[in-house]
């Protein structure tokens, strides 16, 4: 997966481009200095002060350039992925490793806690009172439910 910061160059150059500045200009509207500017367009990557005032003068977020560290995928998925990805084993090694990490993982992975309640039939329950009694067990398990998340 190609570095997002790999473009921040091109960028500039391309912006300095559009706006048909030399690298003088283009290093006084950006507060960057020229030998830094140029060393960017040419593929280095800046500092942090730099990369501000550099995203600030390009209109961008700096988000953009920063890989996203949201994960959509369980752990036995990802460590499947590096699996694969490894040089040092067979397609046929990574998927046998991957099967028994995620047989560990499912048998010692912390269960999903539930309440359960097991309720005996009386003749003192109506069932009028069944419907309150349950609407109750309901609303206790909607609030522990809120409270975990």
């Amino acid at each position: 997966m190609p570095d997002p910061l790999e473009n921040l160059g091109p960028l500039v150059a391309q912006r300095r481009a559009e706006l048909r500045l030399s690298l003088r200009e283009a290093s006084k509207a950006s507060g960057v200095p020229v030998a830094t500017l140029a060393r960017i367009e040419q593929g280095r990557l800046p500092d942090l002060v730099t990369f501000r005032r550099l995203v600030d003068w390009l209109g961008l977020p700096p988000e953009q350039f920063f890989q996203s560290t949201t994960r959509t995928e369980n752990t036995p998925t990802a460590i499947a992925e590096h699996l694969r990805e490894d040089p040092a084993l067979t397609p046929a090694a990574a998927e046998k490793i991957a099967g028994l990490v995620r047989d560990l993982y499912e048998a010692l992975a912390a269960p999903e806690r539930r309440l359960a309640l097991h309720l005996k039939t009386a003749k003192t329950f109506t069932p009028a009172a069944l419907r309150l009694f349950t609407e109750i067990l309901d609303d206790i398990q909607g609030a522990l439910d809120g409270a975990a998340e």
